[in-house]
């Protein structure tokens, strides 16, 4: 079922609009990653769909079963915050509370009874792994800490839809495999949005991507159909001596759709896979070229993604 409908949604700053008449839907339960270069418009998309900044056009529109009437349907929302959870790139605390008072404030400001915003608090200490740590302050947290109480803190009134911008991009290592792992169970009882560029986190977590330029979708789908529809055949060849009079005859060759090279290296586009291995093989072989790599395969997301935001 459809839990989110963005139509032509618009979003200018003075004359300069940050978000172009973007429309995408988010299906209820799934897991989408929201890629895109910096300055591609993704954290307005997010604070839009939160509710922080208001649309200069076009509207959100959130699945009504959601607050028990019309079920099925879509509303204009005029506030769903109380659906959303939401946790900004720079999340700000207040460094003299501990996490377990931070938590039962949040759940105070969602409008949570004082016994429920309790319960739930020491639920969700120990759905982030915070319940040693909750009754320390927070100026004393780690990185790492601190962003899966910020989690915490975005689901701690039960949203329909967890909003995530950049979640794990300030992280160490340790910190980021943390928040990927808790992302991994939420996304079994909720439904998240993150925006991301780090592809890698992408195919690993999610299940529909969204790639954004220019404030605008440029590629949208589900992993499996974005890599079936838009991936490519190619050939990547690496070798010890230059490689540009190799480059400059391939180009000639009727199953090569593009190249892409450097001085000793080089990759093709190509039209048929088996023909391009065969005749390439065959070509460095006969002029002696020492190749120290030789790949056939298929396009990755990476190169997608590099792709759709050079257009």
């Amino acid at each position: 079922m459809t839990l989110v409908n963005v139509q032509r949604l618009v979003k200018r700053f003075n004359s300069a609009a940050a978000v172009d008449r973007l429309t995408f839907a988010i299906e209820e339960g799934r897991c989408v990653a929201l890629l895109g270069p910096n300055g591609a418009g993704k954290t307005t998309t997010l604070k839009m769909l939160a509710g922080l900044l208001a649309p200069t056009e076009g509207e959100v529109r959130f699945a009504s079963n959601a607050d028990k009437t019309a079920p099925g349907t879509l509303r204009p929302s005029a506030d769903i915050r109380r659906f959303i959870g939401f946790l900004p790139q720079y999340p700000a605390f207040y460094n003299w509370m501990s996490g377990r008072e931070y938590l039962i404030f949040s759940g105070r400001l969602a409008r949570m009874p004082k016994k429920e915003a309790k319960l739930r608090t020491e639920e969700m200490l120990r759905t982030v792994g915070l319940e040693e740590a909750g009754n320390r302050r927070i100026g004393g947290y780690s990185g790492g800490m601190k962003q899966r109480l910020g989690i915490a803190q975005a689901l701690i009134h039960r949203p329909k839809l967890l909003l995530l911008d950049e979640p794990v991009s300030a992280l160490d290592p340790i910190g980021r495999r943390e928040v990927l792992e808790m992302i991994r169970l939420i996304r079994k009882e909720t439904t998240v949005l993150f925006s991301t560029h780090v592809l890698h986190d992408a195919e690993e977590m999610c299940d529909d991507i969204l790639i954004m330029n220019k404030g605008r979708i440029a590629v949208a789908g589900t992993i499996a159909d974005v890599r079936r529809q838009y991936s490519e055949p190619v050939i990547r060849v690496q070798a010890e001596s230059p490689l540009d009079e190799s480059v400059e005859r391939w180009r000639d060759f009727a199953f090569v759709k593009e190249i892409e090279s450097g001085r000793y290296e080089a990759r093709l586009a190509v039209t048929d896979l088996e023909e391009a291995r065969t005749r390439l093989w065959s070509d460095l072989g006969e002029r002696g070229i020492p190749v120290v790599r030789f790949e056939a395969g298929r396009t990755t997301l990476e190169e997608l993604f590099m792709k759709a935001v050079k257009a």
